[in-house]
C-alpha cells in the first residue's frame, strides 16, 4: 500500500490554473541494505512534510522509493526539486558499498526528479488523486527513464523538466541538465549545505545545525557551486512568474 502524507484537509477540487508536480525515483533503492532503505524512505517522508509546511504542498510516497510532490505554485517547483535531491544525497549510509556500482550511483544522484508544469483538473489529497497534464509530464518522463534503466546501464541524467509551453521547455532543460552535473559532484557534507541555503538558512545558522565553523560552511558552499545554483533558482523562478501572469 502506498504511504501517503496529507499535507492539508482540502476537499477535492478542480483547477485551471498551471500547477507543477515533481515526480521522482531513487537510483539504487534496492541495491541498498534494509536499514539504509529505511533511512532513504524515513528522509523522504521529513522532506515531504518539509515542502508541506514550506509551500503548501502534497506529497506521497509509494514502495518506499517513488515520490510526488504537488505544489500549488510553480515557482517553487525547482527550490523545491533541489532542496529533494540535496537533502537525499546527504544521507549517511550505514554500510560502505565500495564495491557496489549501483549504490555509487545512488551516492552520486541520488534520485531522478521531473518537474511537470501545467494544468491540474484534478487535486482531492483526501483520496490521493493527484490527475491532469502536470503530473502527466513529469510521471511519463520517470517511468520512461527508469525503463529504459533497469538497473544495467549508468544513470547519465538525473533532473528533468517539462511544461505547458514548449519554448519554456526549451529554455529550462539546459538549466535543468548544468544542474543535475552540478550536483552529481556535490560530497554529502556539500549537499547537506546546499540543503540547508535552499531552505533559506545563513551561513551562521548552518553551521550551528551542523556543528561546524562559519567558515568550514562557507567553503563547502563555495567548492559545490551555490552561487551559480542560487542564480539558476532565481532566474528559474522569474521566468515561472513572468509566464503565469502572461497567461
Amino acid at each position: 500500500m502506498p504511504i501517503i502524507l496529507y499535507i492539508n484537509n482540502k476537499n477535492g477540487i478542480r483547477m485551471n490554473t498551471n500547477k507543477a508536480v515533481i515526480s521522482g525515483d531513487v537510483i539504487a533503492f534496492t541495491s541498498l541494505k534494509e536499514t539504509d532503505r529505511y533511512r532513504v524512505e524515513s528522509a523522504l517522508k521529513e522532506v515531504l512534510s518539509e515542502l508541506e509546511t514550506k509551500y503548501n504542498g502534497y506529497g506521497r510516497i509509494i514502495k518506499g522509493d517513488y515520490l510526488e510532490c504537488y505544489l500549488p505554485d510553480p515557482k517553487t517547483a525547482l527550490r523545491s526539486a533541489l532542496i529533494i535531491k540535496c537533502f537525499l544525497k546527504s544521507i549517511k549510509l550505514s554500510e560502505n558499498y565500495s564495491q557496489n556500482k549501483r549504490v555509487a550511483l545512488f551516492k552520486t544522484r541520488a534520485i531522478r526528479l521531473a518537474v511537470g508544469i501545467g494544468k491540474i483538473s484534478r487535486f482531492d489529497p483526501q483520496n490521493g488523486v493527484i490527475d491532469g497534464e502536470a503530473i502527466y509530464f513529469s510521471g511519463r518522463i520517470i517511468n520512461e527513464i527508469t525503463s529504459q534503466d533497469k538497473g544495467k546501464s549508468p544513470v547519465k541524467e538525473s533532473f528533468f523538466v517539462r511544461t505547458f509551453n514548449d519554448e519554456i521547455t526549451n529554455r529550462l532543460e539546459p538549466v535543468f541538465s548544468l544542474l543535475d552535473h552540478l550536483l552529481s559532484k556535490t560530497t554529502a557534507k556539500q549537499s547537506e549545505v546546499l540543503y540547508y541555503k535552499l531552505a533559506g538558512l545563513n551561513e551562521e545558522a548552518i553551521a550551528s545545525k551542523m556543528k561546524i565553523l562559519q567558515p568550514t560552511v562557507n567553503q563547502h558552499s563555495t567548492s559545490a557551486g551555490w552561487n551559480a545554483i542560487e542564480k539558476a533558482v532565481l532566474n528559474y523562478e522569474n521566468l515561472i512568474n513572468f509566464n503565469m501572469e502572461q497567461t
